[in-house]
């Protein structure tokens, strides 16, 4: 019996995913959870530590297990050869140039980052032969696959889809060859159509325009961005100077010179406001979220040209950009889009695991439940069991009676953390690790971030609501289970629920139904049978630079440690005033 483990093996966002004997995906996480280490960079994906215990959970006896990673052995080839040649010591790197080059990052810090993925394709599957030996039960490896960076976002964003057919855009910081490929996907095969190359970049410029902006894209900042971009004003100088950057020509998009990128870099320097290190360049995140997606629409408008077809699938860490993917639908001739619930680097963990099971299983069709993003680890309630010994406010309810509880406390103003089955697969909290709030009070955005998030205010919050209302609430509504895109509320409705309202009257929405999550669906239905309003405002369950929690032990830290009010793990309620 052969079992598959993928591993996103770039140097952020590690990450690995457990495939059963039919290619259905058993378990799916990213190793910044474990770790509680922000995105982890230059982490193993198969942590030595969990790997017994892992395998010991998914993998049975005598199982063989086929180990697959997220960069090509072209690739890692060609990474080696460069290791030989003293390409990657620290003393050449220390000598190139920590000016900005064509890719739009400092020559020297990408050539560090270039070490470092070669680093993570060497170390590749270690930890696994490490927990294969701990775990024992005649467990065995059965090869390790290398697949393209490219073609594992591919596999992950078409095979995870509804679609029978679609066009499939990927755009990222880098790949093997440039930093965007297009993949055509027909009767379950993917079929590469063109392949971008060269050292330009859209998820690079992105990161630069956020550290201009006085944020810092190795910390992942590029979030801000989009939230800030709403209220900026689109500066006429500052879109020059970054049109300088790059250039849309016959449906082809190129870019500038190394001594271009960094004039422009200079002179947007220039022009920076003295506070933009505390409180952010507005006007730039809105002329460099414009930028971008003027870049992606070339690309978008490529992919309709190259494939035909009407549906879209976006994958890499630009489909991130849900501002952007809320446009996206009806542009081009594109009627439907699926973005996946980890379309950056994480997600590649699943990608290459299905390409090695594909391989192996000729004419194999993925079953669509594997589109679930709760793919994660549980929660123990083992130290809440030991806290009712001494925490008078802890209450074991069952899960209806937190549910009811839990809509209560959302209903009369307070937050509440909330801890459900597994955790989502992907950057973001879709109602099994979440922090809610009632979305009516106004200041009800202030209040979460000075109590718990403790993070800038121009951040905004999300919405989840019931899918069979969506309609009533969004302007051409579109069904977003992953939290991706951001719609435009219809105006008549923006009064009523202002904290999730964002400055250009936009919400990044999770469609929630029943079948996908029954526990968080009954939630929302119970706050709205309350309130007439079927909608929580929702944020991760963490505070900013932390990862999503990864235990009991985690909540229970940030309850007492925070402005929570209650926290509901499982069956459990925990709160601040007694029962």
């Amino acid at each position: 019996m052969r079992y598959y483990l993928g591993l996103a093996t770039t140097f952020h966002d590690p990450a690995l995913a457990i495939l059963g004997p039919d290619g259905e995906v058993l378990f799916a996480e990213a190793a910044e959870r474990p770790l509680q280490y922000k995105r982890a960079p230059n982490c193993e994906p198969d942590l030595a530590p969990r790997m017994a215990s892992l395998l010991s959970r998914w993998v049975p006896d005598e199982a063989e297990i086929v180990v697959a990673t997220s960069w090509s052995q072209e690739f890692s080839s060609f990474l080696d050869g460069s290791a030989r040649t003293g390409a990657f010591r620290a003393e050449a790197i220390a000598a190139l140039s920590p000016e900005l080059n064509r890719s739009f990052v400092p020559e020297r810090s990408e050539r560090a980052l270039i070490a470092s993925l070669h680093l993570q394709q060497r170390r590749a599957g270690l930890g696994t032969l490490i927990g294969i030996d701990r775990a024992g039960g005649g467990r065995s490896f059965a090869g390790l696959r290398r697949y393209g960076h490219h073609l594992s976002h591919a596999a992950y964003g078409c095979w995870s889809s509804p679609f029978e057919e679609a066009a499939c855009l990927v755009v990222d910081g880098m790949g093997e060859t440039g930093a965007s490929a297009l993949y055509g996907y027909e009767d379950g095969r993917l079929r590469e159509l063109k392949r971008h190359r060269g050292r330009g970049s859209v998820g690079f410029f992105f990161g630069l325009v956020t550290d201009l902006a006085g944020f810092d894209q190795a910390a992942g900042e590029e979030w801000k961005i989009m939230g800030l971009a709403p209220y900026g004003r689109r500066d006429p100088e500052l879109m020059a100077l970054l049109r300088r950057l790059y250039a849309v020509d016959g449906g082809r998009l190129a870019f500038a010179d190394a001594e271009t990128v960094r004039a422009v870099a200079a002179a947007i320097l220039a022009r920076r406001p003295a506070d933009a290190g505390v409180l952010g360049w507005a006007d730039l995140a809105r002329c460099g979220q414009d930028a971008f997606e003027e870049m992606m629409d070339a690309l978008v408008a490529q992919a309709r040209a190259l494939s035909g077809s009407g549906n879209l699938v976006l994958a890499g860490g630009c489909a991130l950009n849900s501002s952007f993917n809320g446009k996206a639908v009806g542009r081009h001739g594109f009627d439907r889009l699926h973005v996946p619930s980890a379309p950056a680097d994480d997600g590649n963990a699943i990608g290459a695991a299905w390409l090695a099971y594909a391989a192996d299983h000729p004419g194999w069709r993925p079953a669509r439940v594997a589109a679930s993003p709760y793919l994660g680890s549980t929660v123990s309630t083992e130290p809440l069991e030991r806290m009712t010994a001494w925490e008078p406010r802890l209450r074991r309810l069952g899960h209806d009676g937190v549910t009811a509880a839990a809509a209560e406390i959302l209903a009369d103003g307070k937050l509440v953390g909330w801890v459900q089955g597994r955790a989502e697969f992907g950057p973001r909290a879709l109602g099994n690790r979440s922090i809610l709030a009632d979305p009516r009070p106004a200041d009800a955005k202030a209040l979460l971030n000075a109590k718990v998030k403790y993070r800038e205010a121009f951040r905004p919050f999300a919405p989840s609501i019931l899918a069979e209302h969506g309609s009533d609430w969004f302007e051409s509504y579109q069904d977003s289970p992953y939290m991706e895109r951001t719609l435009v509320w219809r105006p008549e409705m923006r009064s009523r629920v202002p904290a999730v309202v964002h400055e250009d009257g936009t919400g990044r929405l999770q469609s929630v139904t029943a079948a996908r999550n029954r526990p968080y669906a009954a939630l929302i239905r119970a706050f709205a049978e309350r309130t007439g309003v079927p909608i929580l405002l929702n944020t991760s369950f963490n505070v900013m630079g932390k990862p999503i929690l990864h235990t009991a032990e985690d909540a229970i830290l940030m309850f007492y440690t925070t402005g929570l009010d209650a926290i509901a793990v499982e069956d459990w309620l925990l709160t601040k005033q007694g029962p």
